[in-house]
């Protein structure tokens, strides 16, 4: 009888070991598969990252480039639709992207030219709602 229990026993302990194992096993799995996903995600937000960043180079630059092709007609003496003069100083802008434009003032005098300024900034007057920021007040007058 004590052969057969001892073989019994052998074989409970090594079916727990087994369990235990599985159980390992599985759970290294679950966590190997939860890091695959959000290794995807992280690398596919970086995508988006990268396609916004391009984007937005790409749109300031052609900005900047028709920027420069109105200066370079306003050297020559040309007159170029939608700049504003005043006292030998030229102001303009060029539309970046849906909310954004280039602003370009220039001081030209005969064959000399300063950029006072050359900036991009949000168009205020392509933003359509405005935000109502409280004031610090109450509004039920306590």
């Amino acid at each position: 009888m004590r052969m057969a229990g001892g073989i019994g026993m052998k074989e409970n302990s090594s079916i727990s070991t087994l369990g235990g194992a599985s159980l390992l096993l599985i759970f290294a799995v679950l966590c190997f598969t939860v890091f695959a996903v959000l290794s995807l995600s992280t690398a596919k937000a970086g995508d988006q990252l990268s396609l916004a960043s391009e984007r937005s180079v790409q749109e300031y630059y052609a900005a900047d480039t028709e920027a420069e092709s109105i200066l370079a007609a306003l050297r020559r003496g040309d007159f170029v639709e939608g700049v504003e003069e005043e006292d030998s100083v030229y102001a303009y802008s060029c539309p970046v992207n849906e909310r954004t434009r280039l602003f370009v003032e220039a001081r030209i005098n005969g064959s000399e030219y300063e950029i006072l300024r050359w900036q991009t900034a949000i168009d205020e007057s392509m933003i359509e709602e405005s935000w109502e920021v409280w004031d610090g007040v109450s509004p039920f007058g306590e």
